[in-house]
C-alpha cells in the first residue's frame, strides 16, 4: 500500500524489472560475480546447461517445460492436454492441473501464465497456435503432433508434424514471445480465448490494428475452494508482419430446431471477417491470416496486466519495444544463469547436476511478480489500483512453501524473501488478513492452517528483518484469536480455542490436519512473541502449541480423531486416506503421514509414544511397511525426525540417500508427485547439498550427507556481512553413506545441526564420510 517514491523507478534489464536502484546494483554485482564463477571453474558448462525443464513433467510432477525467467508472470507454456485421443491425460476428461504433459503427444498451443507443480486447475489460457493452410478454428482439428521438442530456461521449441511448422517461446517477466517458422503459402496464428485450464468462461477481444489486438478474460476458482475468487487477465498482442486477412471466430449455440433450421451457424463455430470492433463471449477467438515464403517467421509479443489492458500496453513497450526472438532468449538465459549461480556444486555426476539445478530452478519459478512496469497491481481482494516501490509478489502457496522453499530463500535470496514477506504484510494491510493461498490478490482458501505465520518467524529469527514486524504480529494475533467466521484463515478456531483441539464435526472433514497446522503456527508465535518481548503471549501460544498430545492414541500408536464429546473416533483405521482416499479427519493423507509431523517437540512426542525405543521403531516402522509418503509436505520431515535422536541420525542420512536415489531422477518423472511451487523440488536439492530445514521457526539445519564433492553458496552481503560465501565439502572415508564428524573452520561440531548463524559466518565446513 505504498507509493512509488521519485528516486525509485523501476527499470528495465535483461527484461527483468528491478525495483530501486541499489537492487539494480546487486543484481548487476551477482550476475557478473555469476558468470565470474563459472566461467572459471566450469568453461564448459553455465548452470542453465544443467537445467532439464522436463523433470516433473510426467508422474504427476505438474511442472512444465515452458519459457520463462526467474520469478516472472509470463510463462509461455505448451498445451498438449485437450482436442485428442492420443492423449493419455485431457483436462476435460478428468481432474487436470497442468497444461502440459510429457506423455501426451497432440499440440494445440502455447498457454501464457501457468502455475508449476499444483494439484488445482486454473490459468493456462490466452492459446496461441500457429497453424498452415485453409484456415480452421476447431482445436480438435487444427491440433497437431510434434516432434523437435526442446526446452531450456527461457526457451522451449518443437516442430508440428501436421504443418511443417517449427514452433518457439520466450519470455520477459510479462511478455510472452513465440517465433513461428511456416512452410511458403497461407500461415495463421489463432488465439483461442475459449479454452484453458481456468475454471471460469467469458473473453472480449478487440482489434487496435491490422497487427494488434486487446482484450481480457476471466480466470479463477483455483481448486473450488472459493468460488467468488475469480479475476480478469487484460493482454495486448502484437505480430510482426501485416496480415492479409484477420477476423474472429466465436461458438454459436444450437437452440431450438425451427431456429437451427434458418440459422446455419447454430452449433458451430462462426467465422467474422467482416466485423473488427469488439467482441465478447465463452467460447470465441481471434485469428491472423498472413502469405508467406518458405522458412519465413512470424513473431508474436502477448504482454498481460491483471491491472488493466493500457497497463498491459506499457508492460509490452517496456519489456518488447521492438521484435527480437533471439535477443529475448539471450536475455532470459542470462537472468537464470545470474540465479543459479548462486550455488555452485562440484563433484557428483551429470545426472544429479542435472537434478539439482533443475529443482533450483523449479524454486523460482513462483511466486510472481505481480505489479506492472509502472509499479501498479490489484489489491488484495478489493483489486484497488495501488502501486509499490518495491517488487510486489504473488502465488503464495504458503502450505508447501513455508516447509523449504521459503527458507531457501532466506539463506541464498534473502533479498526475495524480504519482497515476499513485504508483500504478505501489504496483503494484510489491504484485506485485513494474512495470505494463505493467494493467487493474483484473491485468496483462495486452499489447504490447511495459518501458513503465513512460520514463513515470517522463520525469517526473523534468522536475522531476515528489513519488514514491518509489529504489523505482522497484528496478523498473526488477529487469526490466532478471532473465533468468528470472519476468520477464514482459522475456520474453525472457536473449536480450537476452547478445546485446544479441532473436533471432528463432520464425516470427512480435515479436522486433524488443521489442528496440526495451528500448533505450527502457535509455536511460531511463541517464539515471535518471545523475540519481542511479549512474554504473556508466548506463553499462551506455547501451552496452545502442545495440544497435539491430546489426539495422540496409545491404542494405534498414532494420532487419532476426536470427536466432540471428547472421545475418540470408534471404529478407526490409521490407514485410511491414502491415495487421496476420503478420510475422517485427515487432509490428503492419513494418520501414519501427521503423527510425527510435530518438528517443534519431538523430545515431548517421544516420551508421549513411550520412550526412544518405542518411538524409534514406531517412526522406522512408516518406512519399513511404505506409510512413508514423501510427496506428502506433512511427512516430508521424516526422514530427519531421526537426527533428533541421539545416536539415529545415521537413519536420516541412509534414508534420505535412498529417497534421492528412487524419487528424484534426470527424467520427466523425476519428482514424485506434484512439485507444489517448488517444494518437492526444494527438498531434493537442499537435502543434496547435505542441509535441511527441519523445523521453520527454529534457526538451524541438519546436517546430512551431501551429494556432492564441494557446494559453494554465494551469501548476500547485505543481510549476511561476515562472510561473501560458505563452502560445505565432503570428504570420503570409505564407501558408506554416514557423517563420521563434521568440521566448521578447522572446529569439530558437536551433533548433527548446524545453527543459521553459524552457516553464514563460517567459511568451510567439512563433512567426512564412510562406513557406519
Amino acid at each position: 500500500m505504498t507509493t512509488l517514491k521519485n528516486e525509485q523507478l523501476l527499470f528495465p534489464i535483461y527484461g527483468q524489472v528491478v525495483c530501486l536502484y541499489q537492487d539494480m546494483i546487486k543484481f548487476i554485482r551477482y550476475f557478473l560475480l555469476g558468470l565470474f564463477v563459472w566461467e572459471n571453474a566450469s568453461a564448459q558448462k553455465l548452470p542453465t546447461d544443467y537445467v532439464n525443464p522436463f523433470i516433473g513433467t510426467s508422474n504427476y510432477g505438474t511442472t512444465n517445460p515452458g519459457a520463462q525467467v526467474p520469478h516472472g508472470l509470463m510463462n509461455v507454456s505448451p498445451f498438449n492436454v485437450m482436442g485428442s485421443s492420443l492423449n493419455a491425460f485431457d483436462k476435460d476428461a478428468h481432474w487436470w492441473s497442468t497444461p502440459y504433459e510429457h506423455s501426451n503427444s497432440y499440440f494445440t498451443g502455447f498457454s501464457h501464465v501457468n502455475l508449476s507443480g499444483v494439484g488445482c486447475p486454473d490459468m493456462g489460457s490466452l492459446l496461441l497456435m500457429p497453424t498452415a493452410g485453409k484456415l480452421e478454428v476447431d482445436y480438435h482439428q487444427y491440433g497437431s503432433t510434434y516432434t523437435q521438442e526442446e526446452a531450456h530456461p527461457g526457451y522451449y521449441s518443437n516442430v508440428l508434424k501436421k504443418y511443417g511448422i517449427k514452433t518457439e517461446a520466450s519470455a520477459t517477466v510479462r511478455v510472452g514471445v513465440s517465433k513461428f517458422t511456416f512452410p511458403k503459402g497461407q500461415a495463421n496464428i489463432l488465439l483461442n480465448l475459449g479454452e484453458g485450464l481456468t475454471n471460469e468462461t467469458g473473453a472480449t477481444v478487440r482489434y487496435v490494428s491490422d497487427t494488434e489486438l486487446e482484450g481480457s478474460k476471466l480466470l479463477g476458482s483455483f481448486c473450488y475452494t472459493n468460488n467468488q475468487a475469480v479475476y480478469p487477465i487484460f493482454f495486448v498482442m502484437r505480430v510482426n508482419k501485416k496480415p492479409t486477412k484477420k477476423g474472429y471466430w466465436k461458438f454459436q449455440r444450437a437452440g431450438e430446431k425451427w431456429e437451427n433450421d434458418w440459422n446455419k451457424d447454430a452449433g458451430k463455430y462462426k467465422i467474422f471477417t467482416d466485423y473488427s470492433d469488439q467482441l465478447s463471449g465463452d467460447d470465441l477467438g481471434a485469428f491472423l491470416s498472413f502469405d508467406v515464403q518458405e522458412n519465413e517467421s512470424v513473431e508474436v509479443q502477448l504482454a498481460v496486466s491483471f491491472v488493466s489492458v493500457e497497463n498491459a500496453r506499457k508492460n509490452l513497450q517496456a519489456e518488447q519495444p521492438s521484435f527480437g526472438f533471439e535477443q529475448t532468449r539471450k536475455e532470459a538465459s542470462s537472468l537464470w544463469n545470474g540465479e543459479l549461480s548462486r550455488i555452485e556444486v562440484e563433484g557428483g555426476t551429470e545426472d544429479q547436476k542435472t537434478v539439482f539445478y533443475t529443482a533450483m530452478y523449479h524454486a523460482m519459478i513462483h511466486p510472481n511478480i505481480l505489479q506492472d512496469v509502472n509499479g501498479e497491481y490489484p489489491a488484495m481482494e478489493n483489486r484497488r489500483t495501488l502501486v509499490a516501490d518495491y517488487n510486489r509478489y504473488t502465488v503464495f502457496s504458503l502450505w508447501d512453501t513455508y516447509r523449504n522453499v521459503q527458507p531457501l530463500m532466506s539463506l541464498v535470496y534473502p533479498d526475495k524473501q524480504v519482497g515476499m514477506i513485504r508483500s504478505m504484510i501489504d496483503i494484510y494491510k489491504e484485506n485485513g488478513w494474512m495470505p494463505k493461498w493467494e493467487l493474483y490478490s484473491r485468496e483462495s482458501y486452499t489447504m490447511d492452517g495459518d501458513p503465513a505465520v512460520p514463513v515470517i518467524v522463520d525469517a526473523w529469527m534468522k536475522g531476515i528483518r528489513d519488514y514491518d514486524i509489529d504489523t505482522a504480529y497484528e496478523a498473526f494475533l488477529k487469526s490466532a484469536t478471532t473465533i468468528d467466521s470472519t476468520n477464514r484463515i482459522r475456520p474453525d478456531n472457536a473449536d480450537y480455542v476452547k478445546y485446544g483441539y479441532v473436533p471432528l464435526r463432520d464425516s470427512f472433514d480435515n479436522s486433524v490436519s488443521h489442528a496440526i497446522e495451528y500448533y505450527m503456527a502457535d509455536w511460531n508465535l511463541a517464539q515471535l512473541a518471545n523475540s519481542l518481548g511479549k512474554t504473556k503471549d508466548a506463553q499462551t501460544f506455547g501451552k496452545r502449541a502442545q495440544g497435539y498430545k491430546l489426539y495422540y492414541s496409545p491404542e494405534y500408536g498414532t494420532f487419532r480423531p476426536i470427536l466432540p464429546n471428547g472421545s475418540f473416533l470408534t471404529p478407526f483405521n490409521p490407514l485410511m486416506g491414502a491415495n487421496f482416499e476420503p478420510n475422517h479427519g485427515f487432509h490428503e493423507g492419513n494418520a501414519w503421514n501427521y503423527s510425527f509431523a510435530i518438528p517443534f517437540d519431538i523430545p515431548g512426542l517421544v516420551q508421549l509414544m513411550g520412550g526412544k525405543k518405542k518411538f524409534v521403531d514406531r517412526l522406522q516402522t512408516t518406512f519399513d511397511k511404505g506409510y512413508f509418503d514423501v510427496t506428502n509436505e506433512p511427512d516430508m520431515l521424516y526422514p530427519h525426525v531421526f537426527s533428533e535422536i541421539k545416536g539415529e541420525e545415521w537413519r536420516t542420512q541412509k534414508l534420505v540417500k535412498q529417497i534421492l536415489d528412487k524419487h528424484f531422477t534426470n527424467s520427466p518423472g523425476g519428482i514424485p508427485g506434484n512439485d507444489d511451487t517448488g517444494t518437492m523440488s526444494t527438498w531434493a536439492l537442499m537435502n543434496m547439498m547435505g542441509i535441511y530445514p527441519f523445523c521453520p521457526g527454529r534457526p538451524d539445519y541438519t546436517i546430512v550427507s551431501p551429494v556432492f564433492d564441494k557446494v559453494t553458496i554465494q551469501l548476500d552481503k547485505k543481510y549476511y556481512p561476515k562472510s561473501d560465501k560458505v563452502t560445505i565439502r565432503r570428504e570420503k572415508q570409505g564407501d558408506g553413506e554416514y557423517i563420521k564428524k563434521i568440521v566448521v573452520d578447522g572446529k569439530l561440531l558437536a551433533g548433527f545441526k548446524i545453527s543459521h548463524q553459524v552457516l553464514v559466518n563460517s567459511k568451510d565446513i567439512l563433512i567426512v564420510t564412510g562406513n557406519r
